[in-house]
């Protein structure tokens, strides 16, 4: 017999498939199975409308770091709404929640990195990153230096500019892109590209091919290099030891301008505020987004250090850039209290402490899989490779579609882990708890096991 969630399931579904066009999805694929209606989620946990109960190893998408339904960010989106809901920061005009959340991301930044700028996502914080890198090497007087480099398997975002940063084909075709300007190089990715080298010398290998590239495009037109700390949509492809030294030394050394994309890898994600900090680099520019608010509401910033602000501020001239709500005032105080409820439970401290090496074994005792070649993880984020051939570490052929069919089979079970190429990618609430580490490793398990089966390997 019906029930009215069943009804409802329908309703949302037939209204979904006319109306709603989905990020990164095939519509007409998508309107033949129907669509899943997320309805509520507490914690780690989301329900759906059927009332599944669904472990979210993604953190919606890389972002709910301290977890869904924290009465704190709804408290402070009401308290500033009855307040002041909406003004802009145009018109030589301010908000009290836009001042102070500046003031905040330069106190817990990098050193240097003093001035922010607001911007609703990643992708309008990296295009915005490439406008002021042209801009600043305007005011330097060295109009040719214009060209941005980034990495194969990157991903900064789906505006023109980020996408053309990003070094992921599949996302160019359809929009004639990259766009003049942008190049890419080798990423730092051992387990599939390093062949015999060992890890490191692999990773010197990587960043030389930017120096390679510099020298033969002319330093005097390269403008800057733009990169993750970790690779998380490519992958997370987590950079061999030395890599990152060895990227800034060749940045400095040709008076290329360093991007850092903290979009996915900062506020505790890798057990520190910043992979920066955790990979010891020093940006000239970084941009940020995701763990800001934890996803509650859209927001996004970039930063910029002293050579870069300095230029900015002493130009004397209008800065012909901007968004309707950059520096929104609910946005900007549910992330202030986002901020110090991450500072206050320690959460990038669990990331990198006790709990984060929990999660690292527990995901270590998955590498007895026949599919699984590598598992990889810093602090709590983390990838299993799907491989056809371990000790070859051969992949699958593309058109079998491995990866896939295990993230299938993982929502079925109740499950979210994503599939990036044969890459199952995790990025849990930085509130897990050890025992739902624990449920995550059995359900990728059962997935894993069914996925085996399918290719007629168990």
């Amino acid at each position: 017999m019906a029930t009215a969630e069943d009804s409802d399931t329908l309703r949302w579904r037939e209204l979904d498939r006319r109306h709603h066009l989905h990020p990164f999805t095939n519509p007409a694929e998508l309107a033949g199975k129907g669509v899943r209606i997320v309805t509520r989620a507490e914690g780690c946990w989301l329900w759906d409308s059927e009332g599944n109960r669904i472990l979210d190893g993604m953190a919606g998408l890389w972002c709910v770091n301290v977890g869904y339904g924290r009465a704190e960010l709804a408290e402070a989106a009401r308290r500033q709404m009855a307040t002041l809901p909406f003004y802009n920061t145009f018109f030589q005009t301010t908000t009290p929640p836009a001042v102070e959340l500046a003031a905040r991301l330069a106190e817990i930044a990098p050193a240097g990195l003093e001035r922010v700028f607001f911007t609703n996502s990643g992708s309008e914080a990296n295009d915005t990153a490439v406008k002021l890198v042209r801009f600043f090497w305007n005011l330097e007087g060295r109009p040719r230096k214009k060209t941005i480099i980034s990495r194969d398997y990157a991903y900064h975002g789906v505006t023109l500019a980020a996408a053309s940063l990003s070094g992921l084909p599949a996302m160019h075709a359809q929009s004639d892109l990259p766009l003049p300007g942008f190049e890419h190089v080798a990423a730092p990715y051992w387990y599939a590209e390093g062949g015999a080298h060992t890890p490191e010398a692999f990773g010197r290998l990587a960043a030389q091919a930017l120096e390679q590239r510099i020298l033969e495009l002319g330093p005097e037109t390269v403008a800057a290099f733009i990169g993750e700390p970790i690779q998380g949509a490519g992958g997370v492809i987590i950079p061999p030891p030395g890599y990152w030294a060895e990227i800034q030394r060749i940045c400095r050394q040709h008076d290329v301008l360093l991007i850092v994309d903290e979009v996915i890898c900062g506020f505790g994600r890798t057990g520190r505020w910043w992979g920066a900090e955790r990979f010891g680099i020093a940006p000239d520019i970084m941009t940020t987004a995701k763990g800001l608010s934890s996803g509650y509401l859209p927001i996004a910033a970039v930063l910029l250090g002293q050579r870069v602000g300095d230029a900015l501020v002493a130009a004397g001239q209008e800065w012909t850039h901007g968004f309707t709500y950059s520096g929104h005032p609910v946005a900007a105080a549910v992330a202030l209290e986002n901020l110090r409820l991450m500072t206050e439970e320690g959460l990038f401290e669990r990331a990198s402490g006790p709990l984060g090496a929990y999660f690292a074994d527990a995901l270590m005792s998955l590498a007895d899989h026949p599919l699984v070649g590598e598992v990889r993880s810093c602090g709590l984020i983390a990838g299993l490779e799907l491989v056809a051939d371990k000790a070859a570490r051969r992949p699958f052929p593309p058109a079998r579609k491995v990866g896939l069919t295990c993230r299938d089979h993982c929502f079925a079970g109740g499950l979210v882990m994503r599939a990036v190429r044969d890459v199952m990618v995790l990025a849990p609430p930085l509130i897990i708890s050890e025992d739902e580490i624990d449920e995550i490793v059995r359900r990728a398990r059962a997935a894993l096991d069914l996925t085996a089966r399918d290719l007629g390997l168990g």
